[in-house]
């Protein structure tokens, strides 16, 4: 059992008459953070499983004698996978302004689902926290700075789920990615959204797996995979809210130079990244290290600015003429500038980018320095 970063903020947001929604990919922990929750609060809990058809029948019918009925003398209510039920956002609605003093959790392995489905009703009655698979943050927090250099290759080929971490065999993590790749990937995206060609979403994966760090576009996205460029937007859109990629645009104060048009996306895994091109080989043996290592710090960033409660927006930044930036990180006006390199290297900012952006802070990451920006 890790200590998750974002516990203290889930129990900060437990507020009377208020929706806390927990989203996340699945297998990333949601649920037993939930119990451990369930064990630690001292008043009465009701905890639902919305899969479970018993549960999920408590729910059904949506009126407030039915709730008040269930929910009687509970403080906390729990509602586990909450996106697979109808009609989530009055429901829960409901409960909230009928049933005075409730607190309620609703977890979601697919944000698009969860958040369609609850935004309007749920408007000022909600607070949203996102968990992500393990984050280097919560790791130093049980092993030695020794430890966590010695893990770093690792981590790098079978990323940070919370169950490959406790695997020690080589083939049991691999077997796992490949598993949970083919089993939970996809799962709500396919059911909830009614997409019947998973074939392309996985080809989609694949092609944006080998462009790790690359700019696409959707049109050659489309082409090469024979569809339309709105359905591969549709799909990238779905993949980013269920948690699978991350996807930054151009960065630019709308100068002629900058590039704007195109994008470039990460996995919020390394190891479902590996998963999709069926390549676990370590570090010696790969042509791809320098994506790996962008992949890496690019989603540590983001899970450790997120669980530090910084509101931040992600870019790339390019010109025309090549002169480019990997990540940059725009936190209310501050602009701060990554360039991320696998073997250290002495690199200045781009002068344009200098230039056209002077109160930027640039730095350099590589092996030697990443743990100051990440935990």
């Amino acid at each position: 059992m890790y200590n998750r970063a974002i516990y203290p903020l889930l129990k900060h947001h437990l507020k009377p008459n208020k929706v806390c929604l927990l989203l996340g990919a699945r297998r990333v922990g949601k649920t037993i953070i939930l119990e451990k929750l369930t064990d630690d609060y001292p008043g009465k809990v009701t905890f639902l499983n919305a899969e479970d058809e018993d549960s999920a029948k408590l729910l059904e019918v949506k009126s407030v004698s039915n709730y008040k009925r269930l929910l009687n003398g509970t403080d906390l209510l729990i509602i586990d996978e909450a996106q697979t039920l109808p009609d989530i956002g009055l429901k829960l609605k409901l409960i909230i302004d009928s049933i005075k003093g409730i607190k309620v959790i609703a977890t979601g392995s697919s944000a698009f689902d969860i958040l369609n489905l609850t935004g309007e009703p749920l408007t000022g009655r909600s607070f949203e926290v996102s968990l992500y698979p393990m984050s280097q943050l919560e790791l130093s927090k049980t092993e030695t700075l020794l430890e966590t250099r010695q893990n770093l290759e690792e981590r790098l080929v079978y990323g940070s789920y919370p169950e490959v971490l406790t695997l020690e065999n080589i083939s049991d993590k691999t077997d796992y990615l490949i598993n949970l790749k083919s089993s939970y990937l996809l799962k709500d995206i396919l059911i909830l959204d009614g997409i019947r060609n998973s074939g392309k979403m996985y080809d989609l994966l694949r092609l944006l797996a080998y462009q790790v760090g690359s700019e696409v576009s959707y049109n050659e996205l489309g082409n090469s995979l024979g569809i339309s460029k709105n359905t591969v937007e549709k799909y990238i859109d779905l993949l980013i809210k269920v948690f699978v990629l991350i996807k930054l645009g151009g960065f630019s104060n709308n100068l002629r130079k900058e590039i704007t048009k195109t994008h470039k996306f990460y996995f919020t895994d390394n190891g479902i990244r590996n998963a999709l091109i069926g390549d676990f080989d370590f570090l010696s043996l790969r042509q791809d290290t320098g994506q790996l290592w962008e992949n890496y710090f690019i989603t540590e960033r983001i899970k450790f600015m997120s669980y530090s409660k910084k509101k931040c927006t992600y870019y790339f930044w390019r010109t025309y003429d090549q002169q480019e930036v990997d990540l940059i990180e725009v936190e209310n006006k501050t602009v701060r500038a990554f360039e991320i390199k696998w073997k250290p290297k002495k690199v200045k900012a781009p002068v344009f980018f200098s230039k056209s952006y002077p109160k930027a802070k640039f730095e350099v990451i590589s092996p030697d320095n990443y743990l100051d920006f990440i935990s």
